[in-house]
């Protein structure tokens, strides 16, 4: 058993100050200081810092020069360890629109890859983000391999298969909408060239979950509302890359009081080049180019990003009215709640895994703690 004092607790609901928190794989307790004092323990003084719900990054294709399409265990455990810099204590591999012989490759890696201890953070399964995607909307991937929605392409994979994201305009979408709803598999409007009515179409099928908000969709016309008007109207989650260069910044407020703290999700759409130096890189065989805190394809096209979670957080947090324990909600609990594993991840509650950060008042992550064990830094 560990103990932490002195650490502002960001809780679900607030922050707890003059508390100590305990763990070992679980949190024990979180016990005011006085209560511990006559135990006659010894607790870890973190004073100056806060000690974080460990962020959940649902939407990550890559970092340190791998990507889950490289489909090797080496690959997996570098994003692992990577992401867990970060703050990060879960994420989803996430792939992309290649051939589907080389998406089922990814795939059979993220299953073995989840029955391993990683190096940093957790893998809870994949969010395959294509092929199943309008050719219009497609954004940084490849016309070539999209393929319309097929329950048969994915039910080999029901089982790790957490996020799906797709076109509803496209043929076979809403059967295939309303199968992964029967799964618990979740359904994600994304690169999309769906009007509002194709999307509110497939959001009253089963489509719970909105694949980069304004990115690689229809947007907002005051005659020809689209797609992300049907995201931001409905109740249903939205990803949100925090990054000031996906959406501008002046959006998040509005975002915010669209969607409230329970349906927002920060993501980073993280590529193999984070965390890494500015230059060329590749994303589902295509060659991207990094300078200036963005990544593109040759023609400008954004693609995906080098952002950390935890500076997303920062970002939303500065530029909205938002609270600091909901600042953290939207990269934790969340999507916790839309995977089915709250009750053991996604918040700092007694019982629930000891997944946490310990970070300073700039967010900046001082050690990572999955399932109670030290994987970036110690303190």
């Amino acid at each position: 058993m560990k103990y932490f004092k002195g650490a502002k607790i960001i809780t679900e609901d607030k922050i707890v100050e003059n508390h100590v928190f305990g763990f070992d794989k679980n949190i024990s307790e979180i016990t005011s200081e006085n209560e511990f004092s006559k135990k006659n323990i010894p607790a870890v003084d973190a004073r100056g810092l806060y000690i974080a719900p460990g962020l959940i990054d649902g939407h990550i294709h890559g970092s340190g020069g791998q990507d889950a399409m490289y489909a090797t265990p080496e690959a997996i455990r570098t994003i692992s360890t990577y992401v867990a810099k970060n703050g990060v204590t879960g994420f989803l591999g996430t792939t992309m629109t290649m051939s589907w012989d080389r998406v089922t490759k990814a795939l059979d890696q993220i299953r073995e890859s989840m029955k391993e201890e990683l190096p940093g953070a957790q893998l809870l399964g994949a969010h395959i983000e294509g092929p199943f995607i309008s050719s219009k909307f497609k954004g940084a991937q490849n016309e070539e391999y999209i393929l319309n929605p097929e329950w048969d392409l994915i039910e080999p994979y029901k089982d790790i298969a957490k996020i799906i994201a797709l076109a509803p305009e496209l043929p076979g979408a809403i059967d295939f909408i309303q199968e992964l709803k029967k799964h618990k598999i979740v359904a994600s409007l994304g690169h999309t060239s769906a009007t509002y009515e194709e999307a509110m179409k497939g959001i009253e099928a089963g489509v719970s979950h909105c694949t980069h908000l304004f990115n690689a969709m229809t947007g907002i016309h005051h005659r020809n509302a689209g797609a992300a008007v049907a995201a931001l109207s409905s109740d249903i989650n939205c990803e949100l890359i925090a990054d000031k260069i996906h959406v501008h910044y002046g959006l998040f407020e509005f975002i915010r009081k669209a969607k409230g703290a329970d349906r927002i999700n920060l993501i980073t759409d993280c590529i193999e080049a984070g965390g890494m130096e500015d230059g060329k890189y590749a994303l589902g065989g295509q060659a991207v180019f990094v300078k200036d805190g963005s990544a593109r394809l040759e023609d400008g096209t954004l693609a995906g990003s080098i952002l950390h979670l935890n500076e997303g957080v920062l970002n939303f947090f500065e530029n909205t009215n938002i609270e600091l324990h909901d600042a953290f909600k939207l990269s934790s609990l969340n999507l916790a709640k839309e995977l089915g594993i709250d009750d053991r991840k996604g918040s700092l509650t007694v019982g629930k895994d000891a997944d946490f950060c310990l970070i300073d008042k700039d967010f900046n992550v001082k050690a990572t703690y999955v399932m109670g064990k030290c994987v970036y830094k110690c303190i």
